[in-house]
């Protein structure tokens, strides 16, 4: 059975490592601003900034969380950042299992301070 919603959503961000993306996870974890950070394989990232061509490695994560707690995900993860301009995007979500909505509703119901 499949169920549609607008309650959850990922939130897709860039780190330039492992362990910056960790601690991110680790954060949001503790304070119950999302329910599962999924940290991918290092990439090769090619943009232009501050008028240059860049070539760097960096680490993604998708964040899983409920669209109330987008801002403060966001701000909990931009406090410790290291990039002066981080990416952070929501993706909706259109439809998944109920019993996997049930559990991120579950493990971000009641978000905390740390």
């Amino acid at each position: 059975m499949i169920e549609t919603t607008k309650e959850f959503c990922f939130i897709y961000a860039t780190f330039p490592n492992k362990e910056a993306a960790l601690a991110c996870a680790r954060l949001l974890i503790d304070k119950k601003l999302a329910a599962c950070v999924n940290i991918n394989a290092p990439m090769t990232s090619v943009y232009v900034w501050e008028g240059k061509r860049e070539e760097v490695e960096e680490v993604s994560a998708l964040i899983k969380t409920r669209r109330v707690l987008v801002e403060a995900t966001i701000k909990a993860a931009r406090d410790i950042h290291e990039y002066s301009v981080p990416c952070f995007v929501v993706l909706p979500l259109e439809a998944g299992t109920p019993d996997y909505f049930a559990w991120v509703r579950n493990a971000t119901e009641q978000p905390i301070s740390i």
